[in-house]
Parts: structure tokens; sequence; C-alpha cells
């Protein structure tokens, strides 16, 4: 039982984090202008906070979760902000001189950025209250391992996918001009404010989560 939550773990953490949204354009945006490391930290920030939600969900916490939800229209206008200013950022920013130019308070910036920006995201809670039935996950029993296994299966297969999605384009970054890279910013910076401004506007977008 303990393996077979660990391997679906690892399964529902690539699920969660392949699809191409505004984090992943932002951690793609990361490896190409600033190198592999960047782009892996700011997954790590990812990992780490679909880990809490994963926790949340996996131990039954409800109170936590009932809390989250009931104040996801703070939280999506943060995020939504958030998004809109670094993208404006990224839009206007200037690709790095060299490719060595990095500083170990980067690396943190670029992890800390991200787990504020993932954690801005409850309805993830969602996803995993959806999708570990979904899955036939059963965590059962009265003692936190298996659902600490199923948590760190998420966080391993979500931290491989950032580790092999940035490590892959970072390699590429030897064959990209200056000006190409500046391109990329500007599309990257664009893409994301525009996911943003959508956030935003899912405020005013009737809803019901029962």
């Amino acid at each position: 039982m303990s393996v077979g939550l660990f391997i679906n773990g690892i399964i529902i953490g690539i699920a969660l984090a392949a699809p191409v949204g505004p984090i992943a354009f932002l951690c793609i945006q990361r490896s190409l202008a600033n190198g592999s490391l960047h782009g892996i930290s700011s997954g790590l920030g990812v990992a780490t906070a679909d880990a809490f939600y994963a926790t949340v969900a996996a131990f039954g916490l409800a109170l936590i979760s009932d809390f989250l939800l009931a104040r996801q229209r703070f939280f999506r206008l943060f995020g939504g902000l958030a998004l809109i200013v670094i993208g404006i950022r990224i839009v206007f920013s200037e690709p790095p001189q060299s490719a060595i130019t990095q500083e170990k308070e980067s690396f943190i910036a670029d992890y800390s950025t991200m787990l504020v920006i993932a954690l801005a995201n409850p309805l993830t809670i969602l996803f995993f209250t959806i999708i570990i039935p979904g899955f036939g996950v059963v965590i059962s029993g009265n003692t936190w391992l298996n659902p600490a296994i199923f948590v760190i299966g998420v966080f391993l297969g979500e931290l491989g996918w950032w580790i092999f999605l940035c490590g892959t384009l970072g390699s590429m970054r030897d064959y990209l001009t200056r000006e190409r890279l500046h391109l990329i910013n500007r599309i990257a910076g664009f893409v994301i404010a525009l996911f943003g401004a959508v956030l935003i506007g899912s405020l005013f977008v009737n809803f019901d989560i029962e």
C-alpha cells in the first residue's frame, strides 16, 4: 500500500506540474533568461506550495482547507496582482550579459516568489480532493505514515518534472542570442501579466464551490 501511495503521489505531482499555466511560464522564462538552476529553484518553490496543499488534503485538515477556500477571492486578487507586476518587470527586463551572473540571494528570491504565488492559489486543494479519488487512491490508516508517503511522492514527482523541464530548457541558452532572449522575455512577460489579469477578472464572474 505504501509503495502504491508513493507511486501515485509521483504521478499526481507530475500531473499537477505539467500543464502550461502562468507558473510554468514564469519557470520557463527564468530557465531561458537566467539558466537551469534559476528555473529549478523556482519550481522548487512551486513544489513546496503544492506539497503543503497535498498535506492539507491528504491529512484531511478540513478546518485549514475551509479557511483557505473561504478566502480564495483575496488569494486570487493577490496572485493576479503579483503575476501582473512580475510580468511587467519581465517585459522591461534586460537579459543578463553573461550566464555566470548568479548570486545566492537570487536563488532564494526565485524560490520565495514562486512559493508565495503558488500558495496564493488555494484551489489546488480542490485539485487534490478531486483527483485523489479519481486515481483510486485510498489514504487509510490511523497513523500519519500513509499520508506522509503520499505527500512526499507528490513533492518528488513535481520536483522531478521541474528539474527535467527547466534543465532541458536551460541547456538551450547557449543557442539563444541576447536579442532572442529579449524577445522571449517580452512574450513571456506579456503572457504572465495576461494570466494575472484573467485571474483578477475571474473575481467578477460568479461561481460557487459547493
